[in-house]
């Protein structure tokens, strides 16, 4: 709690002594009115026909004797403000959520208009998180059309992004563009070590961006966009709380004074005894984000980022206790421990003739130890078992520089960028002995025990020592009116030098891949446009597959996983947007196919292991929509969903004759709902000012539990209810999640064996959140 107090302190310095002295020198301020951030770039209109834009920390000069101005920039209604002579004037601007003229960053880390981007990208807005006041990050960002991030309780997770439900390294995500873990050391939980309360906006890229970004980012990325210093003080606190035992503190201060603009923000939270046995959990979260601006147009910024995250996994429960209600962990000594800080310093200049070069180099340290429910290794009938105990840490350092040089050839540009990331990496895993008390049928555990750590009875033990390297180039141009041509390429190579303890081994290991994207955008008329994009990707096996013992030697004696092969996919999309009905409905939409080769497939033993296999080929096609429809000021409604198949075209799973089943060809891979959606309705009532009140409703279809297709879970839905009230900067809030109490599991799996029998990760039944907030904005 020391840090937190050190946070409020800071937020009580900036709120009370930046208030009185930090009083724009400048006549003119421009920011955003939900972040307070300062906007750069806003076009300024004066009543002579003549205009100028704000500079990189929201400011301009109106001209002599001038009384109104209007403002306008993309993404933000339009407003004509008056001014007083003599005065400064702050102007706060509203963001338009339907808008599709959206700024975004993450295609090419720069500002680039979404029409102009020819991929399917989506922006979640900062007033959309706020409005959601998520306590887990998966309450956002499953409001991306197309996207589920697969809640595992205690902010665990899974995504699916043009993937099934999965825990393969087939995403990257990131942290202002910096990824939060490298190629390598993939860890499909690595966003519960996100500071959630203070992040800005998040932009989901689906499908592979290779072409800038690299491996990993094969179903997609996401990209989480931190606050910014405000451009007038600025200071929130706030608690929330559920009946389940959750309860979560916050605070976030910043402001910007002259060359210098400083945020902090951090929150401490806890859950004890909730609907789940043994799912008590604490975090801590701290973010620190620094900026100065040398001139104009060069500027420093740096963040810090700390998470501490210590939780009991209660795991999944058996088809009994399921359907009874009956939520009590099969295990109460499984935990999962991540110590994570992240620190990156980015240095910025842009050029007279529009072009930019920034430079960034950052530091990682991660520690992650855990005794997980999933690594149980239990046998039909047995009264014994086995678990694990496992340790992964890295230490990383790297950079990444890009230049962008504008071209007035075609209305052309030209983006090259390199990366070099070194990160050490160990792990260790050994077994833990069990006992298993059955329930009276036999075939399922009612409650495990744990009755010693075995130590001498290594699973995994390795060194590596991780070399990633790459370079890219892309090049954008107009060949005709009001099309736009973005075309790619990129190398990498992710090498490691490794020592394995296991077999006594020593050795080199590397991948490369030259992976090429094309794509274009045609503007039909200024509300209607197309693209389309062809783009490969490939992702590198993960290092904890590779070094994980077998449980079973192959025949030709092989014990570990050194022969996986990278998976390479193929992906074309088609897609458009269009603005109807006077700009109060906008559509976006794309239609996709991609082709799989070498995936990672996870093939479940009769024991609950996991055999590896790279091998054989998959299709991934499906269609994404997002419609938002603003009729008034009062209503908002919000669609986005994708329909999509997910299956094996040639995949072995066994050789040997005496299997009944040799491959699951032509088969839906487990884990696949082919329909998915998320809607909402928002209404901001005229008579009662400040309120706000929204209905959410999540559809997940059924999906088959195993890859032979033989076994389905019927998927499901739920409704949450939010909303809030707002009185002189005190916001009073409650979110009635699941708030029809349905019974669901957000995972259901079961092996490919006959005497296997469903696991489920059973959802939070009716959980009523209640918060207060308080914002103080100085002058």
């Amino acid at each position: 709690m020391t840090i937190f107090k050190i946070l409020i302190t800071i937020g009580l310095w900036v709120g009370i002594t930046l208030s009185a002295s930090a009083q724009a020198r400048h006549q003119g301020l421009v920011f955003d009115a939900q972040t307070k951030e300062p906007l750069p770039g806003v076009t300024v209109l004066f009543p002579d026909g003549r205009g100028t834009s704000t500079d990189a920390n929201g400011h301009f000069w109106p001209l002599s004797n001038t009384t109104k101005v209007i403002v306008s920039a993309v993404g933000y209604r339009k407003q004509e403000v008056s001014l007083l002579a003599g005065q400064s004037t702050r102007i706060a601007l509203e963001q338009a959520v339907e808008d599709l003229q959206t700024v975004v960053v993450t295609a090419n880390r720069e500002a680039a208009l979404r029409t102009e981007t020819p991929i399917a990208i989506s922006k979640l807005s900062a007033r959309l998180i706020n409005e959601t006041k998520p306590t887990s990050i998966y309450e956002v960002i499953n409001k991306t059309p197309g996207v589920l991030m697969v809640n595992l309780n205690n902010e665990q997770h899974m995504m699916a992004i043009r993937q099934p439900m999965t825990t393969n390294a087939y995403f990257l995500y990131m942290e202002d563009g910096v990824p939060i873990r490298p190629m390598g050391v993939f860890n499909h939980n690595a966003l519960l070590e996100m500071n959630q309360f203070t992040v800005s906006s998040i932009e989901v890229v689906k499908g592979p961006v290779s072409s800038i970004y690299g491996p990993e980012a094969v179903g997609g990325a996401v990209n989480f966009i931190t606050q910014r210093p405000t451009a007038v003080p600025t200071v929130r606190i706030g608690v929330q709380a559920d009946q389940w035992g959750y309860q979560r503190v916050q605070v976030g201060a910043g402001a910007t004074q002259g060359q210098f603009g400083i945020y902090v923000g951090g929150f401490v939270s806890r859950q004890r005894n909730a609907w789940l046995a043994s799912s008590d959990y604490d975090k801590s979260s701290y973010f620190t984000r620094l900026e100065y601006a040398f001139t104009t147009k060069t500027r420093l910024t740096g963040t810090l980022s700390y998470n501490n995250y210590n939780s009991q996994t209660s795991g999944s429960v058996d088809s009994t206790a399921f359907f009874a209600r009956q939520y009590v962990s099969t295990t109460d000594f499984t935990y999962r421990k991540t110590v994570s800080m992240r620190n990156r310093l980015t240095l910025e200049h842009d050029w007279a003739n529009g072009s930019q070069s920034f430079l960034t180099v950052f530091v990682r340290n991660n520690t992650v130890a855990q005794n997980p429910a999933y690594s149980i290794r239990w046998t039909t009938g047995a009264t014994t078992a086995t678990g694990q105990i496992n340790s992964n840490d890295f230490k990383s350092y790297g950079f990444i520089a890009q230049h962008t040089q504008r071209l007035s050839f075609l209305n052309s540009k030209l983006i090259a960028g390199a990366t070099l990331d070194l990160s050490p990496n160990t792990y260790l895993a050994y077994q833990t002995n069990l006992t298993a008390q059955l329930r009276a049928d036999k075939k399922s555990v009612e409650t495990y025990t744990q009755i010693a750590e075995r130590p001498d009875i290594q699973l995994a033990n390795y060194q590596a020592d991780i070399h990633n390297t790459a370079a890219y180039v892309q090049y954008d141009f107009e060949p005709l009116p009001k099309v736009r041509v973005s075309a790619g390429l990129r190398y990498d190579r992710m090498a490691f030098d490794y020592t394995n303890a296991l077999d006594k081994s020593s050795g080199g290991k590397d991948y490369s891949q030259l992976t090429p994207k094309v794509g274009a955008t045609f503007a039909l008329s200024n509300n209607m446009g197309l693209y389309a994009n062809y783009a490969k990707g490939f992702s590198p096996p993960a290092l904890t597959a590779i070094f994980l013992k077998r449980t079973t030697p192959t025949t030709t004696g092989d014990l570990f996983y050194y022969n996986l092969q990278p998976a390479k996919f193929d992906n074309i999309e088609i897609g458009g947007w269009a603005s109807l009905l006077k700009n109060k409905v906008y559509v976006d939409a794309a239609l996709y196919q991609m082709k799989g080769t070498n995936e990672l497939l996870n093939i479940r033993q009769p024991d609950n292991s996991t055999d590896y296999q790279s091998a054989g080929r998959t299709l991934h096609r499906g269609v994404e929509v997002g419609i938002t429809y603003r009729p008034s000021k009062q209503v908002f409604f919000r669609f986005g969903g994708t329909h999509a198949v997910h299956q094996f075209v040639e995949f072995t799973l066994s050789q040997r004759s005496s299997d009944a089943v040799q491959n699951v060809n032509g088969k839906d891979m487990p884990s696949a709902p082919r329909t998915l959606w998320n809607t909402e309705l928002s209404y901001y009532p005229a008579w009662l000012k400040n309120f706000r009140t929204s209905v959410e409703w999540q559809h997940v279809a059924g999906w088959y539990q195993n890859q032979t297709n033989t076994v389905r879970y019927d998927g499901y839905d739920f409704a949450n209810v939010r909303m809030g009230y707002q009185w002189r900067g005190i916001e009073v809030f409650s979110n009635v999640l699941n708030a029809t109490n349905a019974l669901f599991a957000t995972n259901a799996t079961r092996g490919n064996n006959a005497t296997d029998r469903t696991t489920y990760t059973p959802a939070a039944p009716r959980t009523i959140v209640v918060g207060v907030q308080y914002t103080f904005s100085g002058k």
